[in-house]
């Protein structure tokens, strides 16, 4: 569930554009005029029912724009002979679907063919920060969606999804290829606020660490039983897991105190304790959620102008191109 000073790259170095420019805040001003307000209210219906559609929004959003840019490939159906994005093996426990559908059958209703699918999720993922306790912000829009969605786009080198057990260096490459700097990846990271993570993705902390240890030293202990307890070494239940932090549906720094306390989940949030760099970013970020706030909401907004390339559209179902 992982973006944002950008970096200037041309076509042939970055695989995204970046036309900034081309979006605004006030890009459906007169064309879609309640798009926000209709939004917010499928947004608001969803969590009333399930406390976890924040955490899968803004999830999407961020691996929407890791492949492709911020486009909407993500929400696109895999076909018979193809997988689409949604498919990838990064992207399998992704949820929430239905919500952005919700929202594009309302706002259609009220402005046929104007509106994209991916700027419905920019918005989305913004709500469920803010509906969760968090801050809010202006997000900027005129994205168009993507027609290609291929799930080996999550995977394969050089620009796979972040993994749950990259280190550092592997995190700093990933995060800089998408023109998104240390700060970004720090402040991205404090997402994970909000979500659960299944056992797959922190077996390896717990169980068989190294050829001496079987837990990883820089867990807390009594911290790392409690997880052993849930995800035992041959975990039969699939749903079985752990919250991120401790205030599971909250967005706040809780994150943070908690990964400076040996209490953090996967190994790429404790990557951030090994870079001088970072570890400063955690220590400050944890001091004050103000702080944290304001970071978050920057980088957003600068993953969320990450630009994809080749055809795009305006999608009348957000699960199909035209």
């Amino acid at each position: 569930m992982a973006a944002i000073i950008a970096l200037v790259f041309t076509i042939i170095s970055f695989p995204f554009s970046s036309h900034v420019s081309a979006l605004s805040s006030n890009y459906y001003h007169k064309t879609c005029p309640h798009l926000e307000h209709t939004v917010t209210s499928t947004v608001k219906k969803a969590m009333k029912n399930d406390e976890t559609v924040a955490a899968g929004l803004l999830r999407m959003h961020f691996h929407d724009c890791f492949i492709r840019g911020c486009d909407a490939s993500v929400l696109l159906e895999s076909k018979v002979n193809h997988k689409a994005e949604k498919d990838g093996p990064p992207n399998i426990s992704l949820h929430a679907f239905y919500v952005i559908d919700h929202a594009k059958e309302a706002v259609e209703a009220l402005c046929p063919g104007v509106v994209s699918c991916a700027d419905l999720l920019a918005l989305a993922a913004r709500d469920a920060v803010n509906l969760s306790g968090g801050p809010t912000w202006k997000v900027p829009k005129g994205r168009k969606d993507g027609i290609i969605s291929k799930a080996n786009d999550t995977i394969q080198l050089p620009y796979p999804l972040p993994a749950p057990v990259s280190n550092i260096s592997e995190l700093r490459r990933n995060f800089s290829n998408r023109g998104l700097s240390l700060k970004d990846l720090v402040a991205l990271s404090g997402g994970h606020t909000l979500g659960f993570s299944h056992c797959s993705s922190f077996q390896n902390r717990i169980h068989n660490f190294n050829d001496t240890l079987d837990i990883d030293p820089s867990l807390n202990p009594s911290f790392a039983n409690s997880l052993r307890c849930v995800c035992p070494m041959y975990n039969k239940n699939k749903n079985a897991g752990s919250a991120l932090d401790s205030t599971t549906f909250k967005f706040d720094n809780m994150y943070y105190k908690l990964l400076l306390q040996g209490k953090s989940i996967l190994t790429s949030d404790q990557a951030l304790r090994t870079d001088k760099t970072t570890r400063a970013l955690v220590l400050k970020y944890a001091r004050s959620e103000e702080e944290f706030e304001k970071a978050f909401v920057k980088s957003m907004i600068r993953m969320s102008k990450i630009r994809g390339h080749g055809p795009q559209e305006i999608r009348l179902n957000c699960r199909v191109v035209r």
